[in-house]
């Protein structure tokens, strides 16, 4: 059964990270639902925080897709950037999104990804793992009323729509019977909207 992270957890596993960086990552990754690797995707051109969306490649079709995000994701993302560029890292719209934090600077791999939750969860005694964020991202998006189903399918790129229907089943849902948490502005639904509107 799909794993979420409850709020007061994920709140947890949040404040036991050390850098812009890492707070960016799992603040994109929870709110955009996209998988891990696809994230790690992303380059310096694809970040649209006008618009509060994120451009990465989909797993398999490698197809780019654009992907509603929080905008506390793109506060994140500015603070890391900032601070990355002044230690050196490359500036270039073509260049990487997610770099190593220490020289060499590197692209930051899965690897290297799960290795920073890692730390965080040996500090919280927990056992995150990263697609656990996407099935949190999920659950909530599911469970937003101004969002149909068939929206949440296309944010993560479920091939069949029964994929998606997990996510809704209530016992699934609330397993320590839970409230449902709303993460999804009013906003963001409406330009998720739009955005299907014009793939379709």
């Amino acid at each position: 059964m799909p794993r979420r992270i409850p709020d007061r957890r994920f709140n947890e596993l949040f404040a036991a990270l050390r850098h812009h960086r890492d707070r960016a990552l799992l603040a994109f990754w929870v709110s955009n639902g996209a998988r891990a690797e696809e994230l790690l995707t992303s380059r310096q051109r694809d970040p649209l925080p006008g618009e509060q969306l994120l451009g990465v490649l989909r797993k398999g079709t490698r197809a780019y897709q654009q992907l509603p995000s929080s905008p506390d994701a793109f506060v994140w993302l500015r603070l890391y950037q900032e601070e990355a560029w002044r230690a050196g890292v490359q500036c270039d719209p073509a260049a990487g999104l997610w770099w190593t934090l220490r020289r060499p600077y590197r692209p930051l791999s899965y690897h290297a990804a799960r290795a920073m939750l890692n730390r965080a969860n040996t500090l919280l005694g927990a056992n995150w793992t990263l697609h656990d964020l996407r099935h949190t991202a999920a659950y909530r998006m599911a469970r937003d009323p101004q969002l149909a189903l068939t929206d949440v399918q296309w944010v993560l790129g479920h091939a069949h729509l029964s994929t998606t229907q997990i996510y809704v089943n209530p016992r699934e849902l609330h397993p320590m019977g839970e409230k449902p948490q709303v993460a999804w502005s009013r906003r963001e639904a409406e330009g998720l909207r739009r955005l299907c509107e014009l793939a379709a």
